[in-house]
C-alpha cells in the first residue's frame, strides 16, 4: 500500500464519496488510490473550481468536502476558494502535493512555502514527513476542520511519500549501478528513503469522530426569552452559519414558526424561504432594524451588510449568538452574548410558550412587504427593449420545482434574483457568502448536483462572472452533470459600472460585449440557448429543463436590459 492508497483509505472511512481535483504529477497516487476503492474523482479545468465544489459538497452533505491540488500553482490557484470557505465556515480538506523531501528548498519544480502561504486562511496546515504519520495527520486535520467553528484545513504531502518505495528508490538512483554519485550522497539518500518508509506501522484508520457537545447556556437562554417577551418590535436576523448542518434545517424552520418574530435571512439561510407560512421577510430590512427595540443575530456579524451596526436602532437591545467569538462581538457591544451554535440556541428558545406582544408590529412589516412586492411586480411589467430582468425572474420562479437548487454567482443580475426567486428546499440556495467571490458557480453546481442528483440545479450568472466558469461546461459534460446555467447578459460589469459612471463619469474597465455565450457552450458540446425577447422566456426555459432531464448541461444566454432596480447598492 503506497501513500496514495493510505490517503484513500482514510477518506473512505470518513464516508468521502468524491475528491475534486485538477491532475498534477505530485498528486497522482492520491487520485489512483481513491479511484481504486470507489471514491469518484471529479477532475475540473481549474483548481479554484475543485475547491469550490468541495465547499458546496460540504455545505450540502453535512460532511467534510475534499479537494486535491498539485504543488506550487496548484495551491496558489486555490487561495480564493480556500479563503471563501474559511469565511463561510465550511469544513474543507485540501490535499496538496509537494516536491520530494530531499529536494525541498533546492530549486525543484513548483517548490514553494505552502504552509506559510495558507497559514492565515485555514484552521490548520500540516506537512507530512514520514509515511507512517500520513493517515494520522489526515485524521487530525479532518477532526480540526469539523470541530468548533468549522473551516478549511490543508495538508502538504511530498511526492516521495505518496509513491511506492521501489519507485522512490529508483528516482533517488539507489537501484542502479550508477557510480556517478559520491559515496556520502548515496549514503544520505539511503538514510532519507529509510526514514520515509521504515517503521511504517500505521495507527488504525478511524471513522468520523463524534462532535463534542457544548454545554447548553440555560441561564442565557432564559434571559433571551425574557427579552423577547418584553419586546414590542423584535427582529431576528439569520445567517449562513445556522445552516451548517442541513439535517437541522427542518427544526430551525419549526422554531422560526413557533417564535413568530419577523425574520430576515442572508446567505445559505435563504433556503428557509422554501418553507411556507413562516414570518420571513425579504424587503425593508433596514427600515425594520431602525424601528426595532430588540434585534437577535443568529450567526450574523455586524459587518458591512449591517453598515457595521449602524443600521440597527441605537436604543434597541442587541443579542448576538455566534459560535465564532470574533463575529459575535464585531463592531458592537451586545446586551446579551451567547457564544454557542446558533442552530441549537434557536431550537431551544422555541421550546415552551413565549408571550407575543408584537401583532401590530408584524402587521406593519407585512403591509410594507406587500407594497414592495407590488412595486416589484409593477417594475416587472415595464416594457423594455431587451429582456426585463425583473420580469424574467418572475417567470423563472414559476418554472422552479420542489427540491430544485439555485446557485448564485454574480453581482447585479444575481442580487435581483434574490429579491424574487423562492428556493424550493432547505438546501435550495447557495451563494459565496460574505467574501463576495465571483467564480463559485460551476464548482458549487458540481457539488450540488452530486449531493442531490435528482434535483434540478440552476446557476444564476452575470455575464461577467460567467467568464470564470465557461470552460467548466467541459467538466459537466465529461462527468454527466446536467445543470442549467442562466447568463444575464447586459454587456458589462453593471453593479460596478452604475456607481462608477455616476460618481466618476467614466465606464473604463466595466464594459463587455453581448457575447454569444450560447454558441460557445454548443461548441463545447452542451446545449446553448438564447433569449432576446420576453415572449421566448417560457418556451426556452421549458426546453432547458427537458434537455437537462435528458442528461445535457444547458446554458441560456439572456440579453437583458439595464435597470435602476438596485441603484446605489454597491458595497465597498
Amino acid at each position: 500500500m503506497h501513500g496514495g492508497d493510505q490517503v484513500a483509505a482514510v477518506l473512505k472511512k470518513h464516508n468521502i464519496k468524491w475528491v475534486f481535483t485538477l491532475c498534477g504529477g505530485h498528486i497522482s497516487p492520491i487520485l489512483t488510490g481513491c479511484n481504486k476503492i470507489g471514491i469518484k474523482i471529479i477532475d475540473t479545468r481549474h483548481e479554484a473550481t475543485a475547491v469550490f465544489a468541495a465547499d458546496a459538497a460540504s455545505r450540502l452533505s453535512g460532511t467534510i468536502g475534499v479537494a486535491a491540488v498539485t504543488a506550487g500553482p496548484g495551491l496558489t490557484n486555490s487561495i480564493t476558494p480556500i479563503k471563501n470557505a474559511q469565511l463561510a465556515q465550511s469544513p474543507v480538506l485540501i490535499l496538496g502535493g509537494a516536491t520530494a523531501t530531499v529536494l525541498k528548498n533546492r530549486g525543484s519544480l513548483q517548490d514553494i512555502d505552502h504552509l506559510n502561504l495558507v497559514k492565515s486562511i485555514t484552521k490548520g496546515s500540516f506537512s507530512v514527513r514520514r509515511l507512517k504519520n500520513l493517515s494520522q495527520t489526515i485524521q487530525k486535520a479532518i477532526n480540526l476542520a469539523i470541530s468548533g467553528v468549522p473551516g478549511p484545513v490543508y495538508i502538504e504531502i511530498p511526492v516521495d511519500i505518496l509513491f511506492p518505495e521501489e519507485i522512490v528508490r529508483k528516482w533517488y538512483g539507489l537501484k542502479t549501478d550508477n557510480n556517478s554519485m559520491p559515496w556520502w550522497i548515496n549514503m544520505y539518500l539511503n538514510w532519507n528513503v529509510n526514514y520515509l518508509f521504515n517503521n511504517n506501522k500505521r495507527t488504525p484508520v478511524k471513522g468520523p469522530s463524534k462532535k463534542t457537545r457544548m454545554t447548553l447556556p440555560s441561564r442565557k437562554i432564559n434571559q433571551l426569552k425574557r427579552l423577547i417577551e418584553k419586546a414590542k418590535k423584535p427582529v431576528v436576523l439569520i445567517g449562513s452559519p445556522i445552516m451548517l448542518d442541513p439535517n437541522k434545517a427542518s427544526d430551525i424552520a419549526d422554531s422560526i414558526r413557533e417564535l413568530g418574530i419577523p425574520t430576515y435571512l442572508s446567505g445559505s439561510a435563504r433556503s428557509l424561504l422554501s418553507r411556507p407560512n413562516l414570518p420571513l421577510f425579504r424587503h425593508n430590512r433596514k427600515s425594520a432594524l431602525k424601528e426595532s427595540d430588540l434585534v437577535i443575530l443568529f450567526g450574523v456579524p455586524c459587518d458591512f451588510r449591517l453598515d457595521y451596526g449602524r443600521q440597527i436602532n441605537h436604543r434597541a437591545k442587541v443579542v448576538s449568538i455566534n459560535q465564532n467569538r470574533k463575529d459575535m462581538l464585531l463592531n458592537i457591544k451586545p446586551s446579551l452574548c451567547i457564544n454557542h451554535n446558533p442552530a441549537i440556541i434557536i431550537t431551544n428558545i422555541a421550546k415552551g410558550k413565549i408571550k407575543n406582544n408584537w401583532t401590530s408590529w408584524i402587521n406593519s412589516i407585512n403591509k410594507k412587504e406587500k407594497e414592495r412586492n407590488k412595486n416589484i411586480q409593477s417594475q416587472a411589467d415595464e416594457k423594455t427593449k431587451n429582456v426585463n430582468p425583473i420580469k424574467f425572474f418572475t417567470l423563472l420562479d414559476e418554472h422552479l420545482s420542489n427540491n430544485d437548487i439555485i446557485i448564485a454567482d454574480g453581482g447585479d443580475f444575481v442580487a435581483t434574483a434574490s429579491y424574487i426567486l423562492r428556493p424550493r428546499s432547505f438546501t435550495g440556495w447557495l451563494d459565496p457568502g460574505v467574501f463576495g467571490t465571483l467564480g463559485v458557480g460551476s464548482g458549487f453546481a458540481l457539488g450540488a448536483k452530486l449531493c442531490h442528483p435528482s434535483s434540478t440545479v440552476w446557476i444564476i450568472f452575470g455575464d461577467g462572472s460567467f467568464g470564470y466558469s465557461l470552460i467548466e461546461f467541459d467538466t459537466f459534460i465529461r462527468h454527466n452533470i446536467p445543470v442549467i446555467a442562466i447568463i444575464g447578459n447586459d454587456a458589462g460589469w453593471t453593479q460596478i459600472a452604475r456607481d462608477q459612471v455616476d460618481i466618476l463619469g467614466d465606464p473604463i474597465g466595466t464594459e463587455l460585449k453581448y457575447t454569444k455565450y450560447d454558441l460557445a457552450i454548443t461548441g463545447i458540446g452542451g446545449c446553448g440557448l438564447s433569449i432576446e425577447k420576453e415572449k421566448d422566456i417560457n418556451k426556452v426555459l421549458t426546453k432547458a429543463k427537458e434537455s437537462a432531464s435528458q442528461g445535457m448541461p444547458v446554458a441560456i444566454n439572456v440579453k437583458i436590459e439595464n435597470t435602476d432596480f438596485r441603484k446605489g447598492s454597491i458595497s465597498i
